[in-house]
């Protein structure tokens, strides 16, 4: 059976949005007073039903929704002093994409039939998009502009936020994201899943000067690559069998962590940036969290780390970017579809 967290932070005056994600392998649903107050929030991880087949299964992850969705709303409705005629729900916004369309599919459903049973507006929300607001609902008063490293299973972004919603793309990966390349590194060294939280737990007991993988830094603006690190650790461990996993584990969470902290540093100077924030899964990372405080503190600016909780695919998030989309007359209509491919438009 799926772990279930929750959380409440109290209640806030404001717009009330439910939220609902349903993009990858969390099935959560969460209710946010004002895009900034999490009145309820339930996560249901999936992580054991998936583990023993080393990652993500997509028939198994969309099932699981449809058995999970129905009680994790019920939760986080209840929690939030609400029920099934939807009293004091203001809006209901929904992960639309990107992820797994199957998975997408059945948090889209459910939001369109709850919009027009209770009359009230739904808005799509894009996964990435929702993550930049994970910030905001632990610290709202956040100094602008920012430079937001999202970091997770599928991507590695770049982004320049000036104001809620208002933000512009730096730079990406341009082959394997850093949450990817954890992921196969672990997958190949026989560590568990998902592969980050290993690697991060391994590697502490490891000399992370062991070995010199790669450092890449593709062109002269923002990308990153991480596709020939991997491949480094591979042949490495191929011609030295016996290498310690630990070492191994720790010089290349090193060489990635570097890698992300070089490039976020030196963008955040170039646009004047008050504070740097994590986003994302990676976004746990301890090593990563770590090197940005440190490196923040150098450049005399202002370092966010939101809680793990919020690192991590939640619900809250969806309804923080929910709330501020509303407030901009920014709806969708009923006919709203899932989009695995859905990218993240610039605003700014």
């Amino acid at each position: 059976m799926p772990a279930v967290t929750s959380a409440t932070a109290g209640r806030g005056p404001g717009t009330r949005v439910l939220g609902i994600e349903t993009s990858c392998d969390e099935t959560a649903a969460a209710v946010v007073d004002g895009g900034t107050v999490i009145v309820s929030s339930i996560v249901s991880s999936q992580v054991d039903l998936h583990a023993r087949y080393g990652g993500v299964v997509p028939e198994l992850a969309s099932r699981a929704h449809v058995e999970l969705l129905t009680p994790v709303l019920a939760d986080a409705l209840a929690g939030a002093g609400s029920g099934p005629d939807g009293a004091g729900i203001d809006a209901v916004a929904v992960t639309h994409g990107p992820g797994l369309v199957g998975a997408l599919l059945v948090g889209v459903a459910e939001a369109k039939a709850l919009a027009m049973v209770w009359d009230v507006p739904l808005v799509g929300v894009n996964h990435l998009e929702a993550h930049l607001f994970a910030s905001l609902l632990e610290q709202p008063d956040l100094g602008w502009p920012l430079c937001v490293l999202l970091v997770s299973g599928g991507h590695t972004l770049l982004l320049e936020v000036t104001g809620p919603g208002r933000y512009r793309l730096l730079g990406g990966t341009i082959d394997d994201a850093a949450g990817e390349a954890f992921d196969k590194v672990a997958r190949f060294l026989g560590l568990g899943y998902p592969g980050g939280p290993e690697i991060d737990r391994v590697a502490r007991e490891g000399d992370p000067a062991a070995f010199a993988f790669p450092r890449s830094y593709p062109g002269d603006g923002h990308d990153f690559s991480f596709s020939g690190l991997k491949t480094s650790v591979v042949n490495r461990v191929r011609k030295e069998p016996g290498a310690p996993t630990a070492d191994v584990a720790a010089s290349f969470q090193e060489a990635v962590v570097d890698v992300l902290v070089t490039r976020a540093r030196r963008a955040a100077r170039e646009i004047g940036a008050r504070a740097l924030c994590l986003a994302g899964g990676v976004a746990a990372n301890s090593l990563l969290r770590d090197r940005v405080e440190e490196a923040c503190a150098e450049d005399g600016i202002g370092a966010f780390l939101p809680s793990r909780a919020l690192c991590t695919d939640n619900a809250a998030m969806v309804a923080a970017a929910g709330y501020w989309h509303l407030e901009a007359g920014d709806t969708s209509p009923l006919t709203l579809g899932a989009d695995p491919n859905l990218r993240l438009a610039p605003t700014a």
